[in-house]
């Protein structure tokens, strides 16, 4: 697909790469300009097919890896060298087209932490208002959330009794539950909240792309996939990249964006002769700013706990082949019905010290089994029905890098995520194990909760837990910091997502963060673009009156 006519072939003011969460914004915010030309450029196809638009179409896509990259990590030295799977969108809208759709900002310390360490202009102050811009919550606008925005954010339609029974077991168990965990108080048991408006799916594609595309300035090419960035002497001036077969240049005259993800962004700058000056000189580069990119690599690490459920759920139900078919048809056309509910009503976010300035576990939390499927009698049977927890380190000191291919540097990077080689990661991921187990064992659960099934109740001594946990740990699938902002040497980015040592280039997404947030990152990523169109626009930037904090209640 290519969008637009009229223009020097080939010039823009803007070209951005990667139509992910931040490049969907960027391309809507600085097309706004009427007498700017915006280039966007997606390795991916166009985000058509239903499975992208209905909530619960995940669940295929997420089996089959469809509209991802497929990449998996580099055999992990502390999981017993086994690959994990590192899903990322490869598709207009990128990741925000096939997550789960969890819509959490993190805790306001996790900004505040940034700015202090050297991301200025980063607190929680300053990035508010940008939070607030992007979304239109459901309950509408208010000191914390933002009303008019294009990504609509709403509350958990689940009406599943369990989620209502672990609310309950975590007030038995001594957790504050929290009415929204996107506003003033962030810490304790919450309904969760989605990205979803109407019924589907609301993706960046969706909420900032579709309505930008019909601007005569705005330029959208699919498939093409970057091969690296066009510099003269210390400025970018624009892109290499191919499409359909043929290389094709394009220039920039104002700022080419780098857009592309954790994982992609790091290597299209190491192929265009940034990066670290070994690795380069090993993939045979030239060395254009020697930068630590693709370094600080982290995400969010996860082990699940599931139990039987005594009986079938609600979500079961819906999964009968001829309701799933009626319910699927239903969401396509009206956006209604069973297929637009996700099987999911809780985040948890806790401390497991006191003294911490955020929290360090969450709980995510699966109404369904892993093996849930569509049934049909006398076809086949309904699955045995069951429910889980799933604890997740979220601010783990493990660093892990993205590289080069040693093969070819146009293969897929070399990703190496090191999780839980850092000494006290598995220690703090083992006591959010037994603060799970702990919740799931309470008296309000009991009607529900069958036997566990995995691991089971032999899993006990820390030997055990931590046996279990560096079998079957995964990541969330929250990638981040392989460029990083800030004011040290360590950093690839200066504050305002400048690369350093270059002009007119900048990394606007995942990358960029310094450091995890305390939540599922896409908020943030979608914040970061909002501000970062105002960077480059040079809109003026207020800071919002920071709102006092609540204590949780409990």
């Amino acid at each position: 697909m290519q969008r637009g006519a009229g223009v020097r072939v080939g010039q823009y003011d803007y070209i951005i790469v990667g139509a992910g969460s931040a490049g969907c914004v960027l391309a809507n915010r600085l097309s706004e300009d009427e007498g700017a030309q915006v280039l966007l450029l997606e390795a991916g196809g166009a985000d058509r097919h239903p499975w992208l638009h209905i909530p619960l179409g995940l669940g295929r896509m997420h089996k089959s890896r469809m509209f991802d990259w497929g990449y998996d990590s580099e055999p992990e030295p502390a999981l017993n060298g086994r690959r994990i799977e590192a899903m990322r969108g490869k598709v207009l809208g990128g990741s925000s087209s096939i997550n789960v759709m969890a819509f959490t900002r993190g805790d306001p310390a996790d900004y505040d932490r940034w700015a202090r360490n050297g991301a200025t202009g980063w607190s929680y102050a300053d990035v508010l208002p940008w939070f607030k811009r992007c979304e239109a919550f459901e309950d509408g606008e208010s000191e914390y959330r933002g009303g008019r925005g294009p990504i609509g954010v709403e509350w958990a339609k689940t009406r599943d009794p369990l989620f209502t029974a672990w609310l309950d077991a975590a007030r038995s168990a001594g957790y504050p539950v929290i009415h929204d965990y996107n506003a003033q108080t962030h810490e304790g048991f919450g309904r969760s909240q989605y990205s979803i408006r109407n019924g589907m799916r609301c993706s960046a594609s969706v909420a900032y792309l579709r309505p930008a595309l019909k601007r005569p300035n705005l330029h959208v090419v699919t498939h093409a996939h970057v091969l690296r960035i066009l510099t003269k002497n210390t400025r970018a001036t624009g892109i290499e990249y191919e499409c359909k077969g043929e290389r094709r240049e394009a220039f920039a005259d104002s700022e080419v964006i780098v857009a592309a993800g954790a994982f992609n962004s790091p290597q299209i700058l190491m192929l265009s002769g940034i990066g670290p000056h070994a690795q380069l000189q090993k993939s045979g580069i030239k060395v254009l700013a020697d930068l630590p990119v693709g370094r600080n690599l982290h995400d969010h690490v996860a082990v699940l706990i599931m139990y039987a459920r005594r009986d079938a759920g609600p979500f079961r139900d819906a999964m009968r082949l001829d309701r799933m078919s009626l319910a699927m048809l239903q969401a396509w056309l009206t956006g209604t019905g069973a297929a637009t509910v996700v099987p999911g009503g809780l985040h948890a976010f806790i401390r497991t010290r006191p003294e911490l300035a955020v929290q360090d576990i969450e709980f995510m939390f699966r109404g369904a089994p892993p093996h849930a499927h569509l049934w049909l009698p006398p076809f086949n049977r309904a699955y045995a029905d069951g429910f889980g927890i799933r604890p997740t380190l979220l601010h783990g000191q493990s660093r892990g890098e993205v590289r080069l291919s040693p093969g070819h540097p146009m293969m897929h990077p070399e990703i190496v995520f090191n999780l839980l080689t850092a000494r006290g990661d598995i220690e703090i991921l083992r006591e959010g194990f037994r603060r799970a187990r702990e919740v799931a064992h309470q008296k309000p659960l009991d009607p529900f909760r069958g036997a566990e099934t995995s691991p089971g109740d032999k899993v006990q001594s820390d030997a055990e837990i931590d046996a279990w946990i560096r079998k079957t740990c995964v990541t969330a699938h929250h990638p981040a910091g392989t460029c990083r902002m800030g004011t040290g040497e360590d950093c690839v980015l200066d504050p305002q997502l400048r690369v350093r040592g270059i002009e007119n280039l900048r990394v606007v997404d995942a990358s960029a963060m310094p450091d995890q947030v305390s939540a599922h990152i896409n908020a943030t990523v979608i914040m970061i673009a909002e501000k970062a169109a105002d960077l480059i626009r040079k809109a003026p930037i207020r800071a919002a009156k920071e709102p006092a904090r609540a204590v949780a209640p409990a």
